[in-house]
């Protein structure tokens, strides 16, 4: 189920899906209150807002989450942010795991970190950087181009690696691995202006396991 494959092939009316976990377990790095928050209110909201946007286009009514994200301007702005933000939120809830329960990189994923970055360390640092000189709001990604080589990427507002057009340039595309939610709804209840001491904690809580999965499926295929 990794990628989240159900969610791609879900149709619409979406819905919510559970956390898989409890809206404490990654404490202290990410509190309650704004796992809460950003699940119950800012993901259902997303939900919410993207059902009611394609009642207005009948024909989407069979077309998967996968096939809106790949044509991400065919049923306008509104469509398309919030079928971003539906996948992009359900990744990140699937990107954690409870303090002290997500593992490290293991093998092929941990030799494909040193191959592009130098390692672990090298790779969080880098990541690190992106987050800290970026001020817009978006998300910023591990992921895994069409070759299987691994590439860290920004996307504006709900995009994503999976988009493909002018936004979301060829360059930028892939199959998303790991993605931090950088808009301010996800830290600053906790970290207020301290962006730094956010994405420090996020490496306390990243599900290395799924991540892992999810770069075997994404280059099961590849030459």
């Amino acid at each position: 189920m990794n990628l989240p494959l159900y969610l791609l092939a879900q149709v619409a009316p979406f819905e919510l899906p559970p956390l898989p976990y409890a809206a404490h377990a990654l404490e202290p790095a990410i509190d309650r209150l704004t796992m809460t928050i950003h699940h119950e209110k800012h993901h259902q909201a997303y939900v919410n807002n993207l059902n009611r946007a394609l009642a207005g286009h009948p024909e989407a009514n069979e077309l998967t989450l996968r096939e809106l994200l790949r044509a991400p301007g065919r049923f306008g702005l509104t469509v398309r942010y919030n079928a971003g933000a539906h996948f992009n939120h359900t990744l990140f809830w699937e990107c954690l795991a409870p303090t002290g329960q997500g593992g490290t990189p293991r093998g092929p994923l941990a030799a494909a970190l040193q191959a592009a970055f130098g390692g672990l360390a090298a790779f969080q640092e880098q990541f690190r950087e992106v987050m800290l000189t970026r001020y817009e709001a978006g998300w910023i990604w591990l992921m895994a181009d069409a070759r299987g080589q691994l590439a860290i990427t920004v996307t504006l507002w709900q995009d994503n690696p999976l988009m493909g057009d002018e936004a979301v340039p060829p360059a930028e595309q892939g199959t998303p691995l790991l993605g931090l939610d950088v808009y301010e709804h996800a830290y600053y209840l906790q970290y207020q202006s301290r962006r730094a001491e956010y994405v420090t904690a996020f490496w306390q809580v990243v599900n290395w396991r799924v991540v892992a999965d999810r770069y075997a499926q994404a280059t099961s295929h590849t030459p």
